[in-house]
């Protein structure tokens, strides 16, 4: 349950979004991705109780607590009238389906429709109250199994201004790999990706491992969610299955991770098939 301070905290979103506040009279839009499912905080523990890596970065503290991350894409409808590419949202939830963050991307419209999903961009993302909590910073890089430089490369910031992690992509001819990465650029682990990423009408793996490859310690799937869902929209949904007591900002990594996966792998709706 949120505590009293963020209760009295003044949020600059309208009173639709926050948990709790009422919206008698549907004055204020509320944004499609933000849905009005229940909200979820935890019950945090004493301040002095919190792991080290939780006190430096406020807001990870939703993320200590679970082995599983739902993120679930919005479907844009204006996108899919239109045919054009829009900017991706997100909603991640707990194992219940509780929403604990919200993440929107920032992009130009000119690299979404000229670089696709090549394009850079900054996703933001943002707890219940409408704090910004983790940036996930993308530059423009190249995408090819034939080109082993200048790969692919996601920066994460939490809270904010506060590197403490990279995803990188490790080039191999044959499977789709990527480092999970800690400040100073140090691999501490690797993301494996099957062969073939087109799903054949079932989930898709990313197992994540550890640095020699050899014991496997979670993955990062892409549910498939049906043949009309897959084919007619861009909507997709992921899991991310990680030991509960893994960093928080690992975690934070690993979210980035699978954002990075699904511009990659998924991002065009035949993709999932």
């Amino acid at each position: 349950m949120a505590s009293k301070d963020t209760q009295n905290h003044k949020s600059k979103y309208p009173p639709g979004i926050l948990p709790g506040a009422p919206d008698p009279d549907q004055s204020f839009p509320v944004s499609s991705f933000i849905s009005r499912n229940q909200l979820w905080q935890p019950d945090l523990p004493p301040p002095g109780s919190l792991p080290s890596t939780v006190s430096l970065s406020p807001g990870l503290e939703y993320l200590s607590q679970l082995d599983l991350i739902i993120i679930h894409q919005q479907v844009e409808l204006l996108g899919m009238i239109l045919g054009t590419e829009t900017s991706n949202k997100y909603e991640i939830k707990n194992s219940l389906g509780q929403r604990i963050y919200f993440a929107v991307e920032e992009s130009i419209c000119f690299n979404r429709t000229f670089c696709s999903t090549l394009r850079s961009c900054t996703l933001r993302i943002m707890d219940n109250s409408g704090q910004e909590v983790i940036t996930v910073n993308r530059p423009l890089r190249c995408n090819s199994s034939w080109c082993p430089c200048y790969l692919q490369e996601l920066e994460i910031e939490a809270p904010p201004g506060t590197v403490v992690g990279y995803v990188a992509q490790k080039w191999d001819p044959f499977l789709p790999k990527f480092a999970i990465q800690n400040a100073n650029k140090e691999d501490i682990l690797k993301i494996v990706g099957p062969c073939a990423t087109c799903g054949c009408f079932g989930d898709v793996d990313f197992e994540v491992k550890t640095i020699n490859e050899k014991l496997t310690i979670g993955k990062i799937s892409k549910y498939w969610s049906g043949f009309v869902n897959n084919v007619f929209t861009n909507a997709d949904n992921f899991g991310i299955h990680v030991p509960a007591d893994l960093d928080v900002t690992v975690k934070a990594a690993m979210i980035g991770a699978c954002f990075l996966l699904d511009f990659m792998f998924f991002e065009h709706s035949l993709a999932g098939l």
